[in-house]
This record gives structure tokens, sequence and C-alpha cells, in this order.
């Protein structure tokens, strides 16, 4: 769906709930009391037994502290300061990040006439289509997203793993290393630290590159599976493979940023959720709610569309219904007495 769909879904939705929704209303402060929890807003107080964060996994971008010590002649920006590539200073720029945010901002630069300089680290790839079907419909069908949270062996890494490569186009192109390298994207190992104005990058893209790919092929085996064992072979094109990423010939290590060639860098170094309005002790010590399949370390509280919340597909607009059907069921019986 492109923007103007998905605000029409929205608003269906709501005019079909009837829920008494209160738009332009911020929340500035949840804290909890002996009858439940005290929800302060710009619009007044409301009072309530049970609070259901559903605010996301994405409120502000994570940029790592190296920031700090970039020259003063190079522009810093995160995804919430991008608009455009004409809102960046002329000259070359580097991308810091390879998932769906990075990839997309590299792309997209690169078209308008810059050189465009991709840093990238543990990414995960994947194609827009195979076999002439979406790859989301993919991991629908085959049962990839609904694995549940409990079946998952390290749920803190699965949790914080990086997006897909994936980008939303009518023409539904697969955006990945080798697509950006052929139009011109210059292709360095992870940002490492910047030291006396100079960038460093890791070394070892080929070791990043056969994991992404060797973990691609193996999903895509789980779709050639699922598409033997419950469909006609003639339903589908035959299994294809894709290209191994294409690693550099040569990938420089380091930039000089003080030289004028990189004057704006673009942080697509992922997103945290932001819970500085909540006064409740349930983070952890970066920051992170602490809580069970969305049932949270506090009576009464409970958070639906986090990642992988209680399936992979909880991020997701479509898979908060599933996740809500088992918080819900939890919520209904804490205010039961159960």
């Amino acid at each position: 769906m492109d923007v103007r769909e998905v605000v029409d879904f929205i608003s269906r939705y709501a005019s079909t709930a009837a829920a008494p929704i209160r738009t332009q209303t911020a929340v500035t402060s949840v804290t909890r009391h002996d009858a439940g929890y005290h929800v302060a807003t710009t619009q007044g107080v409301l009072e309530c037994r049970a609070v259901v964060l559903a605010s996301g996994a994405c409120n502000v971008p994570v940029v790592p502290a190296l920031r700090a010590a970039l020259p003063d002649s190079v522009a810093s920006f995160t995804p919430f300061d991008y608009r455009h590539a004409g809102s960046l200073p002329d000259g070359g720029v580097l991308v810091v990040g390879a998932s769906a945010t990075g990839v997309q901002f590299a792309e997209e630069l690169q078209r308008s006439g810059r050189q465009v300089t991709l840093s990238v680290g543990e990414h995960v790839r994947l194609p827009r289509t195979y076999r002439r079907r979406d790859v989301l419909w993919w991991m629908d069908v085959s049962g990839v997203w609904n694995q549940r949270y409990d079946e998952v062996d390290d749920l803190v890494r699965a949790r914080r793993l990086p997006s897909p490569q994936l980008v939303g186009t009518p023409a539904r192109m697969t955006l990945d290393l080798n697509a950006l390298g052929a139009a011109g994207v210059e292709i360095v190992g992870r940002l490492s630290a910047i030291r006396d104005g100079r960038a460093l990058f890791s070394g070892g893209l080929r070791n990043q590159f056969a994991l992404a790919d060797l973990k691609m092929n193996r999903l895509l085996d789980t779709f050639d599976e699922w598409a033997h064992t419950h469909m006609r072979d003639s339903d589908f094109p035959a299994p294809e493979r894709f290209e191994p990423t294409r690693t550099p010939e040569s990938s420089r290590l380091s930039i000089d940023l003080r030289r004028g060639e990189i004057r704006s860098v673009v942080w697509a170094t992922g997103f945290r959720p932001d819970y500085s309005w909540l006064q409740v002790p349930v983070l952890d010590d970066k920051g992170y709610l602490r809580h069970d399949g969305g049932i949270v370390e506090a009576p009464g509280l409970y958070a639906l569309g986090l990642p992988l919340l209680r399936r992979r597909k909880s991020s997701f607009i479509y898979g908060a219904e599933d996740d809500a059907r088992d918080v819900i069921a939890h919520l209904a019986g804490f205010l039961g007495g159960r």
C-alpha cells in the first residue's frame, strides 16, 4: 500500500471500531498508584486500572557516540532529519548502516547525482519477490512470521536483528548491495571509529556478505520446502538462487573527512522506543521494556507492536491482531480478578 492507502486503512479502522479516540493528545507521563495508573496528557488526566503500550519501537533514532567526533565541516543527519536529497549539502554522502533505511537512502542519494559511500555491518538480505510472489507472502504462508517468541533460541538477539533490505515500490524492485554497487555506490565496511577527522572502517566485508547470503538461502530453502509439501509444482516457477553479494575488489579502510570528499553523514543505524514518559520501573539498563510476550513486569501494564513480541510478525500492522488476542485475554483476566 502507498501512504494514502495506509492512511485510509487506519481511518476506516478508527471509524469501524468507534473507539473514543483522542487526537492531538500527547501522553506526558504514566505513573502507578494503588488503583492502577495515572496518565497525564496534554488534554488532561486519565485514571485507569490497566494500560496497553502500543507506541512502537522506532520512536528515536539510534546514533553511535562517535558522531561527536565528526569534523565541523561535515553535516550530520538522522532518518528523522532527512527529507530529500536536496536537503543535504552539496557533495559526497556517507550513509552508515545497510538495513532497509540505509539502502533506500543510498539508492535515492546516488540517483540524485551524489557520490554515496555506504558503510555496511550486519545486515539481512532478501529479494523483494521470489518465484513470482512477494517475499512477505512467503514469510506468511510458510509459517516463518508465526514463529512464537518462546520458540526462539536467542530472543534478545532476535528482537534486535536489523530490518531486511526491502523497499516498497510499484515495480517491486530488489534493492540489495549488488544493485547499489552496480549503480555506483561505494561499499565499505562497518564504521568502527572516527579519529583525528578520519573515518575508520573494519575489514571483513567478505565474511559479512557470506553470512547474509547463507541466511537468505536458508530462508529460501524453507519456502521451497513449504511449496513442495503444500502446492503443486506447476503453481510456481522453479526454485531460484541469486548471485552472491559481490565483494569490492578493493574496499577503503579509511576516509579523511576533513578533505571535503564527504560533506554529510546520514546515520541509518537503527531505532529504539522512547519511554521517557513511562514513570514505572519496568525498563532494563538499555531502556527497553521488560516483558514476557507483551505482559509487562507491572500489574495491569501491557505492550503490543514491539519486535517479536509474541510472533515474528508482531511489529507489522497486520501482525498485531494475533498478539492482541493473547494479550487482551490476559488483560481481561486481570480486570476480572483472576
